[in-house]
């Protein structure tokens, strides 16, 4: 492994200190947005996933409907690899810039026409199947949009604060889970009954054009990062295949970065997307209280992952994901206790409890998206590596989480998978993983 690099200042927006500050906001705002958009729409075919079952599957086992709407979300997201490899090998070619305005505007769209799908009850199969093929486009253009995002936030960041803007990436995330839950929420509290499952679900799909076209306004307005242009001679040098350099030369990364992910993927889905549902159909709390629990959580982490962020700038990326690893494997079977109580404010607590490994590990894992690949190919890696492991277990673990409490009627069979996650995690952060936080952002991180 390398030896920690001094930080390098030639990835900084030039100028006065008042124009940086402007440049790296605009950076970070424009970054966001799109990620904002996509889980914002993850979050809401979640949390509606209950409604969605019968709108777009036979209704004779409510059961197997829910199942098979997530089923949907896990399938759709094994075509990110695909989609992300061409998208991060467009990034690295053409630039962060105008690749991402591309996949804004075709979330947008596409999470849109979801919202104007015929039922399985007017065209049969055919429902489903449409259903089907809009969220594998989504999948495909997200697979690049994220890792795109995080990449254009790091390249303009000030070297010593990457951690601390990169978690803005990560907050963008999950206030766009906490837009769809409340969307979610309000949309279950005004239509109710037979007027919500007609169609008032309906519409917070659509609300995705007016969101995708702030997106393309902000991201309009950015200049393309000051790194991506170092590295490529202002885009005259770009890489001629970034896919297989990045296989050639990033492999080490890649599977690092895999190993530590898919715990933070199990983590983070469980909880945003199958607790809710669990403390609904298992518990019998109403359907608003679990959302509305749900929706505090994340409120309550979105202000913390900044502080997350600057402690990593200072102490180093490893021992926030070791410590995220642990809190794992000990706090999260605590917080399923705790919501075993059945109660609105039980609820809430565990919640609280289960979001500490989420501190640990959220804002961590996004920066260590960009910083373990060098930047002619960073598009590329990044793009390899986040939809090899997250965004796949991303798109199962819904599935999956309802699937292991079927079976075996207990919650903690989720523990047990994610705990399998984290050890295999505390083995890749200790044995494999090289540290990051102070290493120039074009190095190659695992030679010499």
């Amino acid at each position: 492994m390398s030896a920690v690099a001094p930080p390098t200042t030639a990835a900084g927006p030039q100028g006065t200190e008042a124009e940086k500050r402007i440049a790296i906001r605009r950076a970070i705002g424009a970054g966001s947005i799109g990620n904002f958009v996509e889980q914002f729409d993850y979050g809401l075919y979640g949390y509606m996933a209950p409604v969605l079952a019968p709108a777009f599957f036979p209704q004779s086992n409510q059961a197997v409907a829910v199942l098979s709407t997530y089923a949907i979300i896990a399938i759709a997201c094994l075509f990110r690899p695909l989609g992300g490899t061409l998208v991060g090998r467009w990034g690295d070619r053409v630039g962060r810039k105008k690749t991402l305005l591309w996949t804004i505007v075709l979330m947008g769209v596409a999470t849109a026409l979801i919202g104007a799908l015929p039922t399985y009850q007017l065209i049969g199969i055919l429902a489903p199947l449409l259903l089907l093929f809009l969220r594998v486009i989504q999948g495909m253009v997200s697979g690049g949009e994220y890792v795109g995002a995080v990449a254009f936030i790091v390249e303009w960041a000030e070297p010593k604060r990457r951690g601390y803007y990169a978690s803005y990436a990560s907050n963008s995330c999950f206030a766009g889970i906490l837009a769809g839950a409340g969307t979610a929420a309000l949309t279950s509290w005004v239509f109710q009954g037979p007027a919500l499952d007609s169609w008032g679900w309906r519409i917070p799909f659509l609300l995705a054009l007016p969101l995708s076209a702030v997106g393309i306004w902000l991201r309009g307005r950015i200049e393309e990062s000051p790194e991506f242009m170092r590295a490529t001679e202002d885009g005259a040098d770009v890489a001629k295949a970034p896919i297989r350099d990045a296989l050639r030369t990033q492999w080490r990364p890649i599977l690092a970065y895999c190993g530590v992910s898919i715990m933070l993927a199990i983590l983070s889905y469980s909880w945003v997307t199958f607790y809710p549902e669990y403390l609904t159909g298992t518990l019998g709390l109403p359907r608003w209280m679990a959302l509305t629990s749900n929706a505090i959580s994340v409120a309550v982490l979105i202000p913390l992952l900044p502080l997350a962020g600057a402690i990593s700038d200072r102490i180093g990326r490893k021992p926030m994901l070791i410590s995220g690893a642990v809190a794992c494997i000990v706090l999260v079977p605590l917080a399923f206790r705790v919501g075993e109580g059945g109660t609105f404010g039980a609820a809430v607590a565990s919640q609280l409890i289960y979001i500490v490994p989420e501190f640990f590990l959220t804002g961590i894992v996004t920066v260590c998206t960009a910083e373990l690949f060098a930047t002619r190919s960073r598009f590329s890696a990044s793009a390899i590596a986040y939809n090899s492991s997250f965004s796949i277990f991303m798109g199962i673990t819904p599935f999956v989480a309802a699937l292991l409490v079927t079976s075996f009627d207990s919650i903690y069979a989720v523990w047990v998978y994610l705990a399998a996650a984290a050890l295999l995690a505390l083995v890749t952060i200790s044995t494999f993983m090289t540290e990051t936080y102070r290493t120039h952002l074009g190095a190659d991180k695992f030679t010499s």
